[in-house]
């Protein structure tokens, strides 16, 4: 039999319309496109993993921050067992990017538990609910692959809060038999969540303190690292030292300055907080060239008018990315 047939094309009753779902596999698990399965029906790999991390995880997670071969920080997709699980205990799902896949891992320490990793291409949960890799039919096509059905009794999946975007629990219970529920934003309150099932309101709050948002600025600055130079070289020769250390602070202050000041900006708005950081940062490169009397006239007019609208407009495009 051909491995590649879908749900679809291995039922052998045909349901009256396609709200109506048919029944003859077991789990409720029918007619979900393109979803392939494996009709020999061989036993699922279930992977091990545990809740330390090691020299190479902790080296992997700093190149990633770095954004060194930054698809590369993957795990392979499928069932993972943590301690001794049996077939009563929790299920999480994760996505494969190695950060989001320790942050759960490590947060579980202690807890006899399933991780079930979903083919995310290596994207954090947020950012894959959002582009489609952490959704519905994934989720499906993992529970069906990974025999799961057939390993734990009870039919309950812990997803991240911050999946939701991409996963349509209706569905899922539709064509898997599993019900979804939603746990915290951060993994690292998995353990006080488990207490009562039930998240606080702190625990659904997306928040962005300065430690998440400094983690941010060396991926930030790798990005920038090569136009800073050739900038700073240009205006080097174009304008002397100080039109170079302009480039140079436009830059700091984007990537580092604008992260750790954020909360302190006024407005809401990520490019307007860069466009007032920019001009406060331009006021003092702008009073030097005007005050230059070395400098023709003209110069001291327009240089400064130049630094004024190129710094803020800069800083502003590099706060976006903070979004």
């Amino acid at each position: 039999m051909d491995n590649n047939k879908t749900l679809d094309s291995l039922c052998s009753y045909t349901p009256k319309s396609d709200a109506q779902p048919c029944n003859c596999l077991s789990d409720n698990i029918s007619r979900f496109a393109a979803i392939p399965i494996i009709t020999s029906k061989p036993t699922p790999e279930i992977l091990t993993t545990t809740g330390t991390l090691t020299f190479a995880n902790r080296l992997d997670h700093f190149l990633a921050r770095w954004g060194v071969n930054r698809m590369g920080h993957i795990v392979k997709p499928g069932l993972y067992r943590l301690g001794n699980p049996t077939p009563d205990s929790l299920v999480f799902v994760s996505a494969n990017y190695t950060l989001s896949f320790d942050a759960v891992r490590t947060a579980l320490a202690g807890i006899d538990c399933y991780i079930l990793v979903l083919d995310t291409k290596g994207i954090n949960v947020w950012c894959a609910a959002g582009k489609g890799t952490f959704g519905t039919e994934e989720l499906v096509r993992r529970i069906v692959s990974s025999g799961l059905a057939n390993i734990i009794r009870h039919r309950t999946l812990i997803l991240p809060q911050l999946s939701a975007p991409g996963i349509s629990a209706y569905e899922v219970k539709r064509w898997s038999g599993f019900i979804v529920e939603y746990g915290p934003v951060r993994a690292s309150d998995l353990p006080e969540y488990l207490k009562t099932r039930k998240a606080t309101p702190e625990m659904r709050m997306v928040q962005f303190p300065m430690k998440d948002r400094l983690v941010l600025t060396p991926v930030e600055l790798v990005h920038v690292i090569l136009p800073t130079i050739a900038a700073t070289i240009f205006f080097y020769f174009l304008a002397g030292s100080l039109a170079a250390l302009a480039a140079i602070t436009t830059v700091l202050a984007g990537t580092v300055f604008f992260p750790v000041l954020l909360p302190f900006i006024p407005t809401h708005d990520f490019s307007t907080k860069g466009l007032i950081l920019g001009g406060i940062a331009a006021i003092p490169f702008a009073f030097s060239f005007a005050t230059n009397s070395t400098m023709p006239f003209w110069e001291n007019v327009l240089i400064p008018i130049v630094l004024l609208l190129i710094m803020p407009a800069l800083m502003a495009y590099l706060g976006i990315t903070y979004i």
